[in-house]
C-alpha cells in the first residue's frame, strides 16, 4: 500500500537528518510522499523541494504536483555521502510547518500542510517568531551561565548551524560539554517546564496560527491532539473553536497514539466535518524508536489520507 508521512523535522529546527537526506531516506522507506514540519521554520524547504526534483530529472520523471512550487533544479547530491537509490521512488515534498501556540496555559502545535512558504506576510510573521524565540534564548542562557553552566546564544548557534534553536538543542549541548549526564537530566534539572533555568515564549494562539497557514494558502491541521493531554470535554471545545477560525484537519494517526486514541481523533474529526491527517513526528536521532513511515513499528498513514487532503485544495 502506497504511504505517507505528513509530519517529519529536519536539521532545520530540532530534527538530525537534513532535508536532502530525508529525501534520501524517503526513497528508502518508499514514502510516496512526506511533509517537512519543522518548528517555527521554513528554511528547509527549498532544499528538500529542488533536491528531490533533480532526482526526478535525472530519472526522466516530469514534476509531481501542480500545487509545488517549482525551484530550479540542483545537481543531485549525495546527502549520506553516496548515491542515492534512484530505483526508488522519489517522494513528493509537501511544503508544511509547525507551528508552537499556547491555549489557556496549554501548548497546542498546529500543523501547515501545502504553504507557499514565499508568501511575503507569512516570512515576516514567521521572522517576528524567530525574534520572539531568539530574546528568550538568550535570556536562558543569561541564567544557565549565572546558575553555573556557561553557556552563550553564540556558541549554541555555531554548534548547531542553521537549525532554530530549542530546548533539546540546550540538552544536546550540555551533554556534549559534559554539564549532564543524559538528556532526561537536562528537562528534568535544566530547561524543562517550570525549572529554574526556563523562560517561556511568546507564543501565538491556535487561532492565530491557523489563520497564518491559512493566509499563506495551506491546509492547518491540529497535531496530535492527544499530546495536548486535556480532558475529552476542553479538548472538543478547542476542536470546535479552531474549526470556527478555520481548522480544516486533526492529526488522527500518530506514532505514539493507541488504537482507541486514533478511533477517538477520527470521530471528532468526523464530528466537525475535518479531514484527517497523519504522521510519524520523525526527528532522527533526538527521538529514538521513531522511524519515518513506521513510527513506533506499526504507523501507517495510507496514500488517501493525502489525496483528500488534496482535494481542499484550491484549484490553479
Amino acid at each position: 500500500m502506497k504511504a505517507v508521512d505528513l509530519h517529519v523535522h529536519s536539521t532545520r529546527s530540532d530534527g538530525t537528518f537534513t532535508p536532502s537526506q530525508l529525501v534520501d531516506y524517503a526513497m528508502k522507506k518508499e514514502l510516496a510522499a512526506f511533509a517537512l514540519t519543522d518548528h517555527d521554520t521554513v528554511d528547509g524547504l527549498d532544499e528538500a523541494i529542488s533536491y528531490a526534483q533533480s532526482l526526478r530529472l535525472k530519472q526522466g520523471l516530469p514534476e509531481l504536483d501542480p500545487v509545488q512550487p517549482k525551484p530550479a533544479p540542483t545537481e543531485p547530491k549525495d546527502s549520506f555521502g553516496k548515491a542515492a537509490e534512484q530505483s526508488s521512488p522519489v517522494p513528493e515534498v509537501i511544503p508544511g510547518i509547525e507551528l508552537s501556540t499556547e491555549y489557556q496555559g496549554q501548548e497546542v502545535h498546529i500543523v501547515g500542510l501545502y504553504i507557499d512558504h514565499h508568501n511575503k506576510p507569512f516570512a515576516a510573521q514567521l521572522q517576528a517568531f524567530v525574534d520572539s524565540r531568539e530574546e528568550r534564548n538568550r535570556k536562558m542562557c543569561r541564567l544557565l551561565t549565572e546558575g553555573g553552566i556557561p553557556v552563550s546564544y553564540e556558541s549554541l548557534a555555531e554548534e548547531f548551524p542553521g537549525a532554530v534553536i530549542t530546548r533539546a538543542h540546550y540538552a544536546k549541548y550540555m551533554l556534549n560539554h559534559g554539564f549532564i549526564r543524559s538528556i532526561k537530566e537536562a528537562f528534568e534539572r535544566y530547561v524543562g517546564d517550570h525549572c529554574p533555568y526556563y523562560v517561556p515564549r511568546e507564543k501565538v494562539t491556535p487561532a492565530q496560527a491557523v489563520s497564518l497557514i491559512l493566509q499563506a494558502g495551506g491546509v492547518p491541521i491540529f497535531a496530535h491532539p492527544i499530546l495536548c493531554h486535556m480532558s475529552d470535554a476542553r479538548l472538543e471545545t478547542l476542536v470546535r473553536e479552531l474549526k470556527g477560525a478555520g481548522l480544516m484537519g486533526l492529526e488522527a494517526i500518530y506514532s505514539t497514539y493507541e488504537a482507541n486514541e486514533e478511533r477517538q481523533m477520527r470521530e471528532l474529526a468526523a464530528k466537525y466535518g475535518l479531514l484527517i491527517s497523519g504522521g510519524s513526528d520523525f526527528h532522527g536521532g533526538n527521538k529514538p524508536g521513531i522511524d519515518l513511515r513506521t513510527g513506533l513499528g506499526k504507523l501507517l498513514v495510507p496514500y488517501d489520507v493525502l489525496e483528500n487532503i488534496k482535494k481542499s485544495l484550491p484549484a490553479l
